[in-house]
């Protein structure tokens, strides 16, 4: 019997022995520019029940295996329907978990949205935006259970790469790559 190493084993060895230090909030900016080093997301999709443990990019590189992976880890749960997520939200998901300095992964609340799930949480609630950032793949809802939405909404933030929303009453932080903003909800 033969054993063959794939390029996502390799990584994922990779990743287990390497050893970097976790960004200060000072050096957030640095870090999604991100000269050498490594990015890895975590997810928990407690909808679907799929976890989501992957290395995506490496020195300059996105893993388009890895990507894909995401796309379809954060699709739209009640249509099946997944978009080409956004980079750079991934991007400040995974550098806000990295400035957090936990492993724990993310609960994803939401991420993808077709047009029609929009629509029926819109007429749910007066908090979803009618031309939501969800709906074009560029942003995500999401909760850990180790850290605080202030926490969570401070790390976001650090980046001034996007919108930050602290919803304290749903426990959750919305995440994305659209203007820089901040909001509770």
């Amino acid at each position: 019997m033969t054993s063959r190493i794939t390029r996502r084993g390799l990584l994922t060895a990779l990743a287990a022995t390497a050893v970097t230090a976790a960004p200060t909030f000072s050096q957030a900016q640095g870090f999604l520019r991100g000269a050498g080093d490594i990015r890895r997301i975590a997810m928990y999709n407690g909808r679907t029940g799929e976890t989501l443990d992957t290395i995506y990019w490496i020195e300059g590189e996105y893993i388009a295996e890895a990507v894909r992976e995401i796309n379809l880890h954060m699709r739209d749960w009640r249509t099946g329907e997944a978009v080409q997520i956004d980079l750079r939200t991934i991007d400040i998901m995974s550098g806000a978990l990295r400035l957090m300095e936990t492993s724990e992964p993310y609960l994803l609340l939401s991420g993808y949205r077709s047009p029609a799930t929009n629509a029926m949480l819109r007429s749910r609630s007066s908090s979803v935006a009618r031309d939501s950032l969800h709906m074009r793949g560029q942003a995500a809802d999401l909760r850990l259970r180790s850290r605080s939405i202030a926490q969570m909404a401070s790390a976001a933030a650090a980046f001034n790469a996007g919108g930050v929303g602290r919803y304290g009453r749903s426990n959750f932080v919305h995440m994305d790559c659209g203007p820089v903003r901040t909001w509770r909800g």
